[in-house]
C-alpha cells in the first residue's frame, strides 16, 4: 500500500523567498508523510540552510531522482550544480535560474511518470525570465510544457469558494479586447468540466461577473455585457451549462451572493483575485484546471517582506498539497468509472411479460 501513495513533486521556487519555509514547515508534521510521498526539486544545501536559519525540525533525504524517494520521508532532488547563495528578500537572477532549474526537472520527471502531481512554491516572475522561460507565470509555462494542446484555466480556491479568470497575466490596457465571447465560452466549458471531474460536483452552478461597473448600466458604462458576456452565457446555457449573470462584482461579493455558487468566473486578474485574497488569502490555493497534469500552488507570492524571519504561515501551501491529492483521486475515480461502465439494460418483449435483459454486446 505504501508504494501506492501519491508522489508529489514540489518545486523550490525562489530561494530568497518563503518557499522553503512553508515547504519544510508543512512536512515537519509526520501526518503529512502518511498522505503522500513528497519530493522537492531544488537544492539539498539550500534546503539545509533554510532549515537551520529558521530552526525547522524537518528531516529529508538526498536523492538523484523521484524514483529513489522513500514513501515515508521528505526527499530532495538536486537540480543544480551551482553554488547558489541564499540572500533573503533579494531579487537575484541566480535565484531565478535555480527556480527554473527545479521547475524544468519536475516537468521532466513528470513526463517520465516518476511523480503524479506538481505543487509549485512561489517564483519571482521577473528574475526567472530567460531564453527558456518567457512566460508571465507558472500557469502559462505548465500549459505549454504539459498541456498537450489543452488550454489552462487559473482557479483560486478555498474549500467551496472558487474564482476562475477569463484573462490572467495581461496588462489592464489589453483586458477589454481580450474579453471575447469565444474566450468566455472556452473558460466556462473548462470551468464546468473541472468542477464536475476534479471536484466531484454533479451539476455545478457558475456565476459570471460583469466587466464594467454596475454591469454596464444597460450600455451607459460600457457595451461588453450586452454584446459579449450575455450572448456567451446564453450560448453556454443552451449547451446545458448552468451559468448566471453578469453580476457587478462589488455587490455580488459584498452581499455574500458568491456563497450560493460552486464557481465564479471573473473577467480579469484583479477583479477576481482582489476580493478572493481579501476573504481567503491564508488558506487560498491556486489550481491550474483544464490540463492533463494536476498542478497547484499557494495563493501567496515570495513574500520578501517576511522572508527569513520564520513567521510565514504554511497553511496555504498545506492546502495546495491537499487539493492536489483530492483532485488526483477524483480524476482516478472518474477514469475508473469510465473504463468500467454499467452494461446497457433494455426490456425485451417476446411474450406476455416484460423481462429485463442485460446487453452483452459492445
Amino acid at each position: 500500500m505504501e508504494e501506492n501513495k501519491i508522489r508529489i513533486g514540489i518545486t523550490q521556487g525562489d530561494i530568497n523567498g518563503v518557499g522553503y519555509e512553508v515547504i519544510l514547515k508543512t512536512f515537519a508534521e509526520p501526518a503529512m508523510l502518511e498522505l503522500c510521498t513528497p519530493i522537492i526539486y531544488g537544492s539539498p544545501k539550500v534546503a539545509a540552510y533554510h532549515r537551520k536559519a529558521l530552526d525547522i525540525s524537518a528531516n529529508f533525504s538526498i536523492v538523484n531522482s523521484a524514483s529513489e524517494a522513500s514513501p515515508n520521508r521528505l526527499s530532495v532532488v538536486n537540480c543544480t550544480d551551482d553554488e547558489v547563495k541564499v540572500e533573503f528578500s533579494k531579487q537575484d537572477p541566480e535565484a531565478g535560474k535555480a527556480a527554473l532549474g527545479a521547475l524544468e526537472k519536475a516537468v521532466e520527471e513528470y513526463k517520465a511518470g516518476l511523480i503524479d502531481v506538481i505543487v509549485t512554491a512561489p517564483i519571482n516572475k521577473h528574475t526567472i525570465q530567460s531564453e527558456t522561460f518567457s512566460f508571465p507565470g507558472h500557469t502559462e509555462y505548465v500549459e505549454e510544457k504539459l498541456g498537450n494542446g489543452a488550454k489552462a484555466l487559473m482557479i483560486l480556491m478555498k474549500h467551496d469558494f472558487r474564482v476562475a479568470l477569463v484573462t490572467a497575466h495581461i496588462p489592464v490596457s489589453k483586458i477589454a479586447e481580450a474579453v471575447t465571447k469565444e474566450a468566455i465560452e472556452e473558460k466556462l466549458l473548462i470551468f464546468h468540466r473541472s468542477l464536475k471531474v476534479d471536484f466531484g460536483i454533479n451539476s455545478p452552478r457558475i456565476a459570471v461577473l460583469s466587466l464594467n461597473p454596475h454591469a454596464g448600466e444597460n450600455g451607459l458604462l460600457g457595451n461588453e455585457e450586452q454584446e459579449v458576456i450575455i450572448p456567451a452565457i446564453q450560448a453556454m446555457r443552451a449547451k446545458g451549462i448552468q451559468c448566471f449573470g453578469p453580476y457587478p462584482v462589488d455587490g455580488f461579493m459584498g452581499s455574500g451572493n458568491y456563497t450560493h455558487f460552486d464557481g465564479i468566473l471573473a473577467m480579469y486578474h484583479d477583479q477576481g483575485l482582489a476580493p478572493f485574497k481579501a476573504l481567503a488569502m491564508d488558506e487560498g490555493v491556486n489550481y491550474t484546471a483544464g490540463l492533463p497534469v494536476v498542478r497547484t500552488s499557494p495563493a501567496h507570492g515570495t513574500a520578501y517582506d517576511i522572508a527569513g524571519k520564520g513567521v510565514a504561515s504554511e497553511d496555504s501551501f498545506r492546502q495546495a498539497v491537499y487539493v492536489a491529492i483530492d483532485v488526483w483521486r477524483n480524476r482516478q475515480r472518474e477514469q475508473s468509472i469510465r473504463s468500467n461502465p454499467l452494461r446497457k439494460q433494455y426490456y425485451e418483449k417476446r411474450d406476455d411479460s416484460d423481462k429485463l435483459k442485460l446487453d452483452t454486446s459492445e
